[in-house]
């Protein structure tokens, strides 16, 4: 008789799953005993890990286990758990990653990164990591800034500016793809962009810098870089050298002939030139390098 009873208490209890429980008490971690009747069920308790300790909270009573109908392990494995950036310290009885994934109530779709995949069994210290992953379309409008055209005079003072006509900016409109990761956007791509309004050019008057000064970006534009007319002049020493209105002086410039590619490296070592659409004069040296002199004018790209 006695031999029967614990036959049948042993059948009983192997119907039954034994899961750890993580709580914090005082600081410390306690462990407690719960049992899920189903053999079915899939344990997951949660251990929020805080940023200067190795545990944190446990989780609250309603999140601290969610049943699952499918592989159900034998027994209590520890895993760490990267949910959207945020990590937790997992006890479950998840045989899997996706069996995990589901008991916690995440469910991934084919656009979401889930490593290592799915079917992936769980061994202690398994490192399990989900983002949310989503695309969207979305039509954003672009400012377009306004250009300025300088004209360096010499009726102005030194580094004296005078805006002559303010620009406008016009507006464009960009439709783009943006990929989305845990919230926070991580990629552009511009399906189509379309100007609704051209910017209209300002006009400015400027002064020379000083010789022992200069600019190391274009005034308005903020650009290491120009284009315009190159001319040339013959000043009192030979070289590779030429005159530009702001750039600080022994600044190195490559010029390029825009309608040949040619190109050219100088030094700045004067100021000049003071003319409408001027931007550099060469010495004839380097003029001869990009064309004869007899093109007197060029149309060029500086670069510095």
């Amino acid at each position: 008789m006695r031999a029967t009873r614990v036959r049948r208490l042993r059948a009983r209890r192997a119907k039954e799953i034994t899961c750890i429980v993580v709580l914090t008490i005082g600081g410390s971690l306690a462990f407690a005993q719960a049992q899920a009747k189903d053999v079915h069920d899939v344990g997951v308790w949660v251990v929020e890990r805080a940023s200067a300790q190795p545990f944190g909270k446990a989780a609250d009573a309603l999140d601290e286990a969610n049943p699952s109908g499918v592989a159900v392990g034998s027994s209590i494995v520890s895993v760490e758990a990267v949910v959207s950036g945020k990590v937790h310290d997992v006890h479950t009885n998840a045989s899997t990653v996706g069996a995990l994934l589901s008991a916690m109530g995440i469910r991934a779709d084919a656009d979401d990164r889930v490593a290592p995949p799915p079917s992936t069994p769980l061994h202690p210290g398994t490192v399990v990591t989900f983002d949310r992953v989503q695309s969207a379309v979305r039509a954003v409008t672009v400012a377009i800034p306004a250009p300025v055209d300088v004209e360096y005079t010499t009726s102005l003072g030194l580094g004296e500016v005078r805006v002559i006509q303010p620009g406008s900016d016009g507006l464009r409109l960009v439709t783009e793809r943006v990929e989305i990761v845990n919230g926070a956007v991580v990629g552009r791509e511009t399906i189509s962009s379309v100007q609704l309004r051209a910017p209209v050019p300002g006009r400015a008057l400027a002064g020379p810098e000083p010789p022992g000064a200069g600019l190391t970006q274009a005034p308005f534009t903020g650009l290491r870089r120009q284009s315009g007319q190159a001319t040339w002049y013959d000043p009192p020493w030979s070289g590779l050298t030429a005159a530009h209105p702001f750039l600080p002086m022994g600044t190195y410039v490559s010029v390029v002939d825009v309608a040949t590619g040619r190109s050219v490296t100088v030094v700045i070592d004067d100021r000049g030139p003071f003319a409408p659409g001027r931007i550099i004069d060469l010495s004839p040296e380097a003029f001869s390098a990009l064309a004869p002199l007899g093109r007197g004018v060029l149309r060029v790209r500086i670069d510095w």
